[in-house]
């Protein structure tokens, strides 16, 4: 079916091929009025897609933040810990007849080291200590091993960080 029209002054010229276009005639095609529908629905899909992109950038940012943040406690919890152990041979090595070292001697002991400075305030130190004695060619060799565990936070918490090391000293 084919269908021509001319009018008069400023002619519009319609032309109608309603095989080709199965059932919509060129003129509907053309029309913007037609479309008003179609434009809403495109503007709507391209704000929920722009919306979904944006809230993945948000929770992705912030998924990296919080990790980025336990990654420095943890390493602020191992230098805890460290501290913890520097301590404990401080007070085994040279001091070995008083205090830590004998108490130690004596049986297991645990004790808190004073609260940390700086980046490292806020994290508890508890150093455990168990010595055993061991002959050596006549001699008494006491071989201390030390625990130390630094936590910093509440257990069971997002922000709960703990870091145990453990040494063995023969003096």
């Amino acid at each position: 079916m084919m269908k021509n029209r001319i009018e008069g002054r400023g002619a519009r010229i319609e032309r109608v091929d309603a095989c080709h276009t199965g059932g919509l005639t060129q003129s509907s095609i053309l029309n913007p009025q037609s479309s008003k529908g179609f434009s809403l629905v495109s503007a709507i899909f391209l704000l929920v897609v722009i919306a979904a992109l944006g809230t993945f950038a948000v929770t992705l940012f912030t998924t990296q933040q919080q990790s980025a943040a336990l990654d420095v406690m943890g390493a602020r919890a191992y230098q805890a810990a460290r501290a913890g152990i520097e301590w404990g041979a401080y007070q085994v090595l040279p001091n070995s007849a008083v205090g830590f070292a004998a108490n130690c001697r004596a049986g297991a002991t645990s004790q808190v080291v004073a609260p940390l400075p700086n980046t490292l305030a806020g994290f508890n130190v508890n150093v455990q200590c168990v010595s055993t004695p061991h002959s050596e060619a006549a001699a008494t060799v006491t071989i201390y091993q030390l625990t130390s565990t630094a936590t910093q936070g509440a257990p069971a918490t997002p922000n709960y960080v703990e870091r145990q090391m453990t040494v063995t000293i023969a003096q």
